[in-house]
């Protein structure tokens, strides 16, 4: 077990959330546990909440670092593509890192607490890539409608017509506010 004093606080924060990432990745998000955290880094349940109030702060913590990963890859994208080509790389995205990208919608509920404004910020930096394609010519409600029916689709098909079914989606939507 290694001992507190080893590291920094801001160390230990660092080998936790790559502890949780690791777990995630390779297990799933239902394997994510803080005591298998604990074993996983070698140090104790009580060194996590430390720097951690919650397990639920702790996967918000989790989660602002996939979107962030997100938005740093499809950045590029945005500045040179078509937004088709952003979408296909995001489902990409989606698809080769299935576990940390279906977190970030597994603990959201319409009951849940205000996220705060460091999440949000973190959410919004990949749906302002993504409304750049439309906003101002589209409506902003129009275009989350968009984005939060592409995710529906993501969370509820067959993994073979996803990207089919969301070009559908999004060339439907096209045509329907180009009329």
């Amino acid at each position: 077990m290694a001992r507190r004093n080893e590291h920094s606080l801001a160390e230990i924060k660092a080998m936790v959330l790559n502890a949780a990432e690791t777990i995630i990745i390779e297990e799933g998000f239902a394997a994510l546990t803080i005591r298998k955290i604990a074993m996983e880094m070698g140090y104790t349940v009580g060194s996590i909440y430390m720097v951690f109030t919650s397990r639920a702060e702790l996967i918000l913590h989790i989660n602002a670092r996939t979107l962030e990963d997100i938005a740093t890859r499809l950045q590029p994208i945005t500045a040179t593509a078509d937004i088709e080509t952003w979408l296909t790389a995001y489902l990409q995205y989606a698809r080769t890192n299935a576990h940390r990208w279906r977190m970030i919608f597994a603990q959201q509920s319409l009951e849940a607490e205000p996220l705060p404004d460091w999440y949000q910020a973190q959410l919004n930096s990949v749906f302002q890539q993504f409304s750049a394609y439309f906003i101002p010519a589209s409506s902003e409600q129009a275009v989350r409608a968009l984005w939060q029916g592409i995710h529906g689709i993501c969370l509820l098909s067959a993994e073979a017509d996803i990207e089919t079914s969301v070009l559908l989606l999004l060339r439907t939507f096209l045509h329907g506010f180009n009329k």
